[in-house]
């Protein structure tokens, strides 16, 4: 497509600045991923908040850009060789958007890699674990009386929230002293364990000290707080 208007999810959602990166998105872990990195790398772009509740991820319009029906997806009007790029799958985007800035992304080849090998290990490991632990504590998994599938997530997550606190021993972010996408992936998932009431006792994250450190420090940077209140996330 060789215009921002040649993809659907534009007339659903229209550009008030057709040369911004366009975020479709919304307040949840995944979601601030991409509004937290696009605050830190200053790159301009436009929320348009998609309304999971109402069930607008599975809109025509926006399966057009992910087929999958999940947040965050982008539009970048300005991507490789200047045609527009549309792109969904946080960690995909958080590479892309590193790369087109320049920024928070190692150029050392050695910790290039293992920044992505950080990133693969939210999205493979703490997204989906963290997340299930969630739906069987606070929405409609709580109401099953099996107690084995939440147990098995609770114990999952604590176990992950352990491999975490490890790689953080005497070191300030996943990557030693450099901030990159790998912090922008993770930080946000710890988010719900201290928010979910009951969760935090579960997981024991008493028991951690690196871990709640580095969520402190990634709250506290200014980037994050604004990626957050783009998208009411606050």
């Amino acid at each position: 497509m060789e215009k921002l208007e040649d993809f659907p999810i534009t007339r659903k959602w229209k550009p008030d600045n057709p040369s911004l990166i366009q975020l479709y998105s919304a307040p949840t872990p995944n979601g601030v991923k991409i509004s937290i990195a696009l605050e830190e790398m200053g790159l301009a772009y436009e929320v348009h908040l998609v309304a999971l509740e109402k069930g607008e991820q599975h809109s025509p319009e926006f399966l057009s850009l992910n087929p999958n029906g999940k947040i965050p997806a982008i539009l970048d009007p300005d991507g490789p060789n200047g045609a527009p790029l549309g792109l969904f799958e946080s960690g995909a985007i958080l590479i892309y958007l590193a790369e087109k800035s320049g920024k928070f992304l190692p150029e050392d080849p050695g910790r290039r890699y293992e920044s992505i090998e950080w990133l693969m290990f939210q999205m493979g490991n703490i997204g989906p674990l963290f997340g299930q632990m969630a739906w069987f504590l606070h929405q409609g998994g709580k109401e099953i009386e099996d107690p084995r599938p939440r147990e098995r997530y609770v114990k999952e997550t604590a176990r992950l929230l352990r491999v975490l606190e490890q790689r953080l021993e005497g070191r300030e972010w996943v990557m030693g002293n450099e901030y990159t996408i790998a912090d922008m992936a993770i930080a946000p998932w710890l988010r719900p364990v201290i928010r979910i009431p009951g969760a935090s006792d579960l997981v024991g994250w008493e028991e951690l000290s690196n871990v709640p450190a580095y969520l402190e420090r990634f709250l506290g940077r200014p980037a994050v707080k604004a990626g957050l209140e783009k998208l009411g996330a606050l």
